[in-house]
């Protein structure tokens, strides 16, 4: 049999957060295997480290649909983009801006 990498991509489009945030999180478990990144992420105490550690969970859960073994999975890489901005505004007294990103998680 050949062997052949597999390629297992997870996705979140809207997480309530801001790209600068996420990439704070994310720099701690790229290129890192998935049992380390889980731990990092586990005891992070930020809030966009339970966001991350969803999808992650996620990519993880479509891993095991493919019958790969867990423990020789790492990440690859984590892309973080801007997606849209939710404005709420109240007259006269204040402006504010929520940013919703993308996660993508290979």
């Amino acid at each position: 049999m050949k062997n052949r990498d597999v390629i297992v991509k997870a996705g979140s489009r809207v997480l309530k957060s801001t790209p600068r945030k996420l990439n704070l999180v994310a720099g701690l478990v790229r290129n890192k295997k998935v049992s380390f990144a889980t731990v990092q992420l586990r005891f992070c105490e930020k809030k966009a480290a339970g966001l991350i550690r969803k999808v992650l969970n996620s990519a993880i859960a479509n891993a095991q649909n493919y019958g790969l073994d867990i423990d020789n999975l790492y990440i690859k890489e984590i892309l973080i983009g801007k997606s849209l901005t939710l404005r709420r505004v109240c007259p006269k007294l204040w402006v504010e801006l929520i940013e919703l990103v993308n996660v993508i998680v290979i």
